[in-house]
């Protein structure tokens, strides 16, 4: 880690005050900590852009698994994509519906072309793609 450097920032008085007011509502400890996060998240958004580069997320799907063949079709298609596959979490909701949670990893397009993949899956009733970082370039 470098050398801690201070700064000074110029705001509005409204725009600090709405700042302060979000602070506690995240129980951040100070304005520096919530500054380094939203710097943090801008940088991992970027990361995102590279579709070479290798990033981590979830997948949450919701699904019916008495729709015909749903459950296999998933499965084949996380088989098509291990590489990327790191582990999954199947969850019975109901005895209709079904909550797996997949853990990505790999280059960017292939993440989020199986993210894309497997919600468009026809039977998925719901899905959503949670991008994140390795961490190994932050700070």
């Amino acid at each position: 880690m470098g050398k801690t450097i201070r700064f000074g920032v110029s705001l509005d008085s409204e725009l600090l005050d709405r700042f302060d007011e979000l602070c506690r509502e995240k129980c951040y400890q100070t304005r520096s900590e919530a500054i380094r996060d939203l710097i943090r998240n801008t940088l991992v958004q970027k990361e995102w852009e590279d579709t070479d580069k290798e990033i981590a997320g979830t997948l949450t799907l919701v699904y019916d698994h008495h729709k015909s063949d749903l459950a296999q079709r998933l499965i084949e298609l996380q088989h098509e994509s291990h590489d990327v596959v790191l582990s999954t979490l199947h969850v019975h909701l109901d005895h209709d519906n079904c909550l797996e949670v997949l853990v990505l990893r790999g280059p960017g397009q292939a993440v989020r072309n199986l993210g894309q993949t497997l919600i468009s899956t026809k039977g998925v009733k719901h899905g959503r793609l949670t991008l994140t970082t390795t961490g190994q370039d932050l700070v």
